[in-house]
């Protein structure tokens, strides 16, 4: 009981005593067993994480999810899913309750994979997740954070705003291009719909959503990309049709994943506090496995615009032509 006590990091042992165990522990390559700890009763301190890990915003999250779980002494252990594996993590979830003391999900859900969680007998948070998970949920505001997008836009000058929507089965989508239609018909944008296009949030969506942009007889002065990576292959297709950013088109993303400023020119976009939501996914997961219930079902946090190299007024020529009909400039 001493000895695991002390290896366990638990009270009840000298400070002397502890070394020396601690010390043959290391001599005898003693490796602690976490699935002997959690079966005992007691706690692994190592955290779950199920993720797609084919974003840089999940990746950037799951670093943040590491970073925090190691400053409470906790461990992390990942499963990753693949891009196109839509099976319930019913195995997996299995496996972990014999490892880990609670589970953080990443994951664009369907009813299948909330099934498979409920039943899960473990404390799980999930991160990004608008729908009726019931579970605790760290969210950033993408309503907000898309309306900043196409505020910043609009007080440029810009009145042809071309949209490039991400999955619309997640609910962070879905509020995203909610808030674009809405800021629309508010400040009295174009609203012609070949302007909305679909990028399903993935740098070839988001290119080939532009090259369908850029075709049109009447280009957007700016385009709203509802991610980063959805940017960054859109300023490859308006590079493409000999077209530059921000001085023919500017164009704003969403996450402000490490990417946003390392592409040229650096691009403007809506930061979610990736390291908060981390954190806070942490913190109350370790609230969970102590016996405390959470603050809130639903916490959700602030946007912010970040004003980079990648946006600027629109071109004095589209300036200066007359509205058409439906409010177009031309």
């Amino acid at each position: 009981m001493t000895a695991s006590r002390a290896v366990n990091n638990q009270p009840g042992v000298s400070d002397e005593k502890r070394a020396e165990i601690l010390r043959i522990a290391d001599d005898l390559g003693y490796v602690a067993n976490r699935a002997a700890q959690r079966l005992s009763g007691g706690r692994s301190h190592v955290i779950g994480v199920i993720a797609q890990l084919h974003t840089l915003f999940t990746s950037e999250l799951v670093l943040g999810i590491g970073s925090a779980g190691r400053a409470a002494n906790y461990e992390m252990l990942v499963y990753s899913l693949s891009d196109a594996d839509n099976r319930p993590p019913g195995p997996i979830l299995d496996l972990l309750s014999q490892i880990v003391d609670g589970v953080i999900v990443i994951l664009p859900f369907q009813s299948d994979y909330l099934a498979s969680l409920s039943n899960a007998k473990l404390p799980i948070v999930t991160i990004d997740e608008g729908n009726d998970a019931p579970f605790p949920k760290i969210m950033t505001d993408n309503y907000q954070g898309a309306r900043l997008a196409i505020e910043h836009l609009a007080a440029l000058g810009h009145r042809r705003i071309g949209f490039i929507a991400g999955n619309e089965g997640l609910a962070s989508a879905r509020d995203r291009a909610r808030a674009f239609h809405d800021m629309r018909a508010q400040l009295g944008l174009d609203a012609d719909p070949e302007l909305v296009v679909h990028g399903n949030f993935m740098q070839q969506g988001g290119f080939l959503a532009a090259q369908r942009l850029m075709r049109l007889a009447e280009p957007p002065t700016a385009i709203f990309a509802a991610n980063d990576m959805s940017a960054v292959g859109a300023m490859a297709a308006i590079r493409e049709s000999k077209r530059s950013v921000p001085q023919d088109i500017s164009l704003i993303g969403f996450d402000d994943v490490s990417v946003a400023n390392h592409v040229h020119p650096a691009l403007t976009t809506i930061r979610q506090p990736l390291t908060q939501m981390s954190r806070a996914a942490v913190n109350t997961l370790l609230a969970m496995i102590s016996g405390i219930a959470p603050p809130a079902e639903r916490i959700l946090l602030s946007p912010e615009l970040v004003a980079r190299e990648s946006t600027a007024a629109p071109p004095l020529e589209k300036l200066s032509q007359k509205p058409g009909r439906k409010g177009m400039t031309r």
